[in-house]
């Protein structure tokens, strides 16, 4: 059999002339660079052999960086979504703070035009009732709160206190059907009453003569009479005066001021601020005089 490499003289010549082959090319290449182009040309051969070699670890690299890419912005974009909730509750916080920061300054401007100590308080539930207007406030008798005070907000009159509990209360609206205000017209003084029709945005004036000089737009006040309710403070506008023929009285329609179904914060008037003043007692008739005997001479 014929070995695959054979060994012999002619093998080592061929290796040896190899080698300095190799050499002279070398030393050509070193000193008078006349290779360059044959290896421009060879490495441009190579080149399709290296991208197709090197193209895998490309792929690779590209993969990865993308998918840590796309999670980064995944990442960052669930972050600013977060932030952005967090800056828009607050924002809405802020808006909140500064309508009741509006509030409480009307609240207490309000505070300086009445008679009286008040006292701040605040909603805390509603009655549902469609045939009742009822409100809860924070405010009890540990707070000096007592049945009968008034209660007003920043835009008028809004009722009284019904039933005190140790740490709260409950306050009974001016449009409750059980409810009555004397009121006055605050352009000539006409007394009238106004009573509560269950609606959150009507009063109705009773018992006015059709005759009475009373217009739509005038404003209603308290006249102050009983004590109950601080006098001159602003209860509705009249809307609507209806003089119809046959009609022994005039019907006459308020809206009230106050905000009924939006005020949060109220204002409690403590005491009486205009006590009513007692009606003089009359005096007992002169026991009459007894007649004297003629014969009685002093």
């Amino acid at each position: 059999m014929k070995p695959l490499f054979a060994r012999g003289s002619y093998t080592t010549l061929r290796l040896l002339v190899f080698v300095l082959l190799s050499l002279a090319l070398m030393t050509l290449d070193h000193r008078q660079h006349r290779l360059d182009s044959a290896r421009a040309a060879l490495s441009l051969l190579i080149y399709p052999v290296q991208y197709l070699v090197d193209l895998p670890f490309r792929a690779g690299t590209w993969m990865a960086e993308r998918l840590s890419f796309r999670t980064s912005l995944l990442r960052e974009n669930s972050a600013l979504r977060n932030q952005i909730l967090l800056q828009s509750a607050g924002l809405q916080k802020l808006s909140a703070l500064e309508n009741e920061n509006i509030r409480l300054r009307e609240l207490f401007q309000t505070s300086l035009r009445v008679r009286g100590e008040v006292r701040a308080a605040e909603l805390l539930a509603v009655d549902l009732d469609p045939f009742r207007r009822q409100i809860v406030i924070n405010k009890g008798s540990l707070h000096g709160v007592t049945p009968g005070l008034p209660l007003l907000d920043a835009n008028g009159l809004m009722g009284q206190v019904i039933n005190v509990g140790p740490v709260s209360s409950i306050a009974l609206l001016i449009t409750d059907p059980s409810h009555a205000v004397p009121v006055q017209v605050s352009r000539n003084g006409l007394r009238a009453l106004a009573l509560g029709t269950g609606a959150s945005d009507r009063l109705d004036l009773p018992y006015i003569p059709t005759d009475a000089d009373i217009q739509v737009g005038d404003m209603l006040i308290t006249s102050g009479l009983g004590g109950r309710f601080p006098p001159d403070y602003p209860v509705a506008k009249v809307v609507s005066v209806d003089h119809g023929p046959g009609y022994p009285f005039a019907r006459i329609r308020a809206v009230p001021t106050a905000h009924l179904e939006h005020s949060r914060e109220v204002l409690l008037v403590l005491g009486e601020t205009t006590p009513p003043v007692p009606l003089p007692e009359p005096e007992p008739p002169a026991a009459p005089q007894k007649a004297r005997p003629s014969g009685d001479k002093r």
